[in-house]
């Protein structure tokens, strides 16, 4: 269970790793690349942002969704020995498709 319980308009993400491979079909071991991944899992939501009027703008994004998200948006994190990411909910570009 995640101790995290983001606020407003956070999500907190699980890094997924992408195989890297060459145009021959080489893999690429995760070392051979030290950039940040660009993919992740949503694992916690906050309540969302609110309107000037105060009123709770809710979340596009929920719990098991895979997104993309821009590569130097969110802040690195460490859990209980886990890396995770924190971002807005702007820094996420796109929701992938299952």
């Amino acid at each position: 269970m995640l101790k995290l319980r983001p606020l407003r308009d956070h999500v907190i993400l699980e890094p997924v790793a992408q195989e890297a491979k060459t145009k021959g079909g080489i893999v690429l071991p995760e070392t051979a690349s030290k950039e940040r991944p660009e993919k992740g899992k949503v694992m916690a939501v906050g309540p969302g942002r609110r309107s000037v009027k105060g009123e709770r703008i809710p979340m596009e994004v929920k719990k098991g969704d895979v997104v993309l998200f821009s590569k130097y948006g969110p802040n690195e994190i460490k859990v209980d020995g886990k890396e995770y990411l924190v971002a807005k909910e702007d820094d996420i570009l796109a929701i992938l498709a299952e």
